[in-house]
């Protein structure tokens, strides 16, 4: 994870709560990294303005080191694109074949494609938090 050094078990903490979020995503949806790592409160001792600036990163070096349970082709860059690097043209055709849709420049609608997040009760459940959310809302978004 990039910039802030954490010891391993805050690391790998952080990562278990990236991927149970990205479980959450149902099939023909995706997910930013930067709206994962919304959902994700700072480890205990980093600067809350250095985690805002790192963790969208944080966020795709968990997703390069999850679990095979972990439908890690469910979440792109905020463009709506999927990012260059080994693996995108799978993601791409696992993507394609969720029905999820890409234009002539290689973007994915995310307001037709994009998930709305989990229940409020469950990111309470989970020790995650809702951002933007407030009194009454149900969604995060």
């Amino acid at each position: 994870m990039d910039a802030i050094p954490l010891p391993d078990p805050v690391r790998r903490e952080f990562a278990e709560r990236v991927w149970k979020i990205v479980r959450q995503i149902p099939a023909g949806k995706v997910a930013s990294y930067g709206q994962v790592a919304a959902m994700v409160p700072a480890p205990a001792d980093v600067d809350a303005q250095e985690y805002q600036a790192f963790r969208a990163r944080w966020v795709g070096s968990a997703m390069a080191a999850c679990p095979g349970d972990v439908p890690w082709q469910r979440v792109v860059n905020s463009q709506g694109k999927i990012s260059e690097r080994r693996g995108a043209q799978q993601q791409r055709f696992l993507l394609e074949a969720e029905g999820v849709e890409f234009d002539s420049r290689e973007r994915i609608d995310l307001k037709r494609f994009g998930w709305d997040g989990p229940p409020l009760d469950w990111l309470t459940e989970n020790g995650l938090i809702a951002p933007g959310a407030s009194a009454g809302q149900d969604r995060l978004f």
